[in-house]
């Protein structure tokens, strides 16, 4: 077996090769939150590309790295593979992430913590609705898969108050 290697380096963007057969679609929410996360925590996750600098990994990094206006970004030649290898790596890389679940406790833990010292939390990728639905309880305290008390309940009443972490409105 051939020794693997990892190099990473510096590459310019102009030179970067999108993969022609990517099966992977990036909207543009999606790259914008890219950009975002970039812009907030730096580009810690290099690019995968071919010898030829055909991209394998990271196709919307190099799309928000683009948006950004970057020059150059993080890369990882990869040197090893055999053709099939590169186009089942390409796949594998985007869809073994999406079996991966949440622990649910856990992950409140953590939001909390990051709402508690002020943190825009949606550069985690969550927006508000999926926050709402973590924290949401029925009446008895279970998780639930709205709110607490549905709004609707109190008619066409005009609301003075709002509840920063669920958006439940109350006088």
């Amino acid at each position: 077996m051939a020794e693997k290697k990892t190099q990473y380096y510096m590459e310019d963007v102009e030179k970067l090769i999108p993969y022609a057969r990517n099966a992977r679609t990036h909207s543009e929410l999606q790259i914008a939150q890219i950009a975002a996360s970039i812009q907030e925590f730096g580009f810690l996750s290099p690019i995968i590309i071919a010898k030829d600098n055909t991209i394998l990994c990271g196709h919307g990094r190099f799309y928000a790295a683009q948006k950004l206006g970057l020059k150059q970004v993080p890369c990882i030649k990869e040197e090893y593979l055999t053709e099939a290898q590169r186009r089942a790596y390409i796949l594998a890389d985007n869809r073994i992430g999406l079996n991966a679940g949440w622990d649910n406790e856990l992950l409140k833990v953590e939001i909390a913590d990051l709402q508690g010292v002020d943190f825009n939390v949606e550069l985690t990728g969550f927006n508000d609705k999926e926050i709402v639905e973590l924290f949401s309880v029925d009446v008895e305290g279970r998780p639930a898969e709205n709110k607490e008390y549905d709004e609707e309940e109190f008619g066409d009443e005009e609301f003075e108050h709002e509840c920063p972490r669920c958006g439940f409105r109350f006088n």
